[in-house]
């Protein structure tokens, strides 16, 4: 049974990474519905936070129907990361997450997110700050390291263990690589096999199927599976791989009726949390993956993602479920 600090996330828990400008409140209650076990918010600048960045208080926002809930930030300069933890304690989170993976180069060229794993000392020791300034469970999510000269990451985790980080996520990528190539796993497996680690360590990257989870789970003994871009229009995924695990088979695919469903529940939300403007457009991103592989969809693809109205897009939802109602996903 895995456990972040006193939390127990079950057995082999399904986390939901946190994703800029897609683990927003209604995707990430989505994603909860259907087999999340925990979720993470967008990451959040500290900086921004303290100077009351519009953007960034708006992601501090949660629910309780999504609890275990983690709020991710990122910075380089602790007397930002100590203040803005003040402000994230004050929305409420189970956890607080240290973003020091993010490979964007706006984030890496502050030697914040990936930049900081240039200088390990630095994060160790900011690490260790943010888990004297709080009550809450602080857990990290990394890369395996900024390139594949500099792999440290099984002495790295340790560190980052033994100054109180109660859960380590590592991507299976260097920064060098951003999201090219394979995630190799194998390092991740070294941080779980040292004798000495004693926290649990979950992977990311490539999660994209239910068999790729088992691997996770089996063969490389992992506590437990971060899932980001296979969850975007699909938040089935998570119920997909209990499915699997439980009974070896897959599940039926949703059907036309489940995604359409899920869609227009999906934009009333956005549209509740963030406005008519706002919520219509932040929800396009999904449409293409909740509809993937339909024939002929091009024509109400470009309605729900070019539509400023949702009055529109919700219209354009009915009529899939006219024309394509019957459509067999295999």
């Amino acid at each position: 049974m895995a456990k972040i600090g006193d939390i127990d996330v079950g057995e082999f828990p399904l986390l939901l990474a946190p994703m800029e400008d897609v683990s927003d409140p209604p995707f990430r209650a989505l994603c909860k519905e259907q087999g999340a076990d925990v979720v993470y918010t967008e990451f959040i600048s500290s900086e921004g936070l303290i100077r009351d960045a519009a953007k960034s208080v708006m992601k501090l926002d949660i629910y309780e129907k999504e609890r275990p809930v983690g709020i991710q930030i990122f910075g380089a300069v602790l007397e930002s990361m100590l203040k803005s933890i003040e402000i994230v304690e004050a929305s409420g989170p189970d956890i607080i997450d240290i973003n020091f993976g993010c490979p964007v180069k706006k984030v890496v060229s502050k030697g914040a997110g990936a930049g900081i794993l240039k200088d390990i000392d630095l994060m160790v020791s900011l690490t260790q700050a943010m888990v004297k300034h709080t009550k809450l469970p602080v857990t990290v999510k990394t890369r395996l390291g900024w390139d594949e000269d500099s792999i440290k990451i099984v002495e790295v985790a340790e560190r980052l263990q033994d100054v109180g980080c109660k859960a380590i996520s590592i991507h299976g990528r260097t920064r060098a690589q951003m999201y090219k190539g394979e995630a190799n796993w194998h390092p991740i497996a070294d941080v779980k096999n040292n004798p000495r680690m004693h926290i649990p360590v979950f992977g990311n990257g490539d999660v994209d199927s239910p068999e790729k989870a088992m691997l996770m789970r089996d063969k490389f003994g992992l506590d437990g599976a971060m899932i980001g871009r296979a969850s975007i229009g699909n938040p089935w995924f998570f119920n997909q791989v209990k499915h699997f695990f439980k009974t070896g088979t897959h599940a039926a695919p949703p059907t036309m009726q489940q995604r359409v469903e899920a869609a227009r529940r999906h934009l009333e939300m956005a549209i509740d949390w963030k406005g008519e403007v706002l919520g219509v457009f932040e929800t396009r991103r999904h449409y293409t993956n909740y509809f993937k592989g339909i024939p002929h969809f091009k024509e109400y693809r470009m309605k729900m993602v070019t539509s400023d109205h949702s009055q529109d897009v919700f219209k354009a939802f009915d009529e899939v479920l006219e024309r394509f109602g019957d459509h067999q996903f295999v």
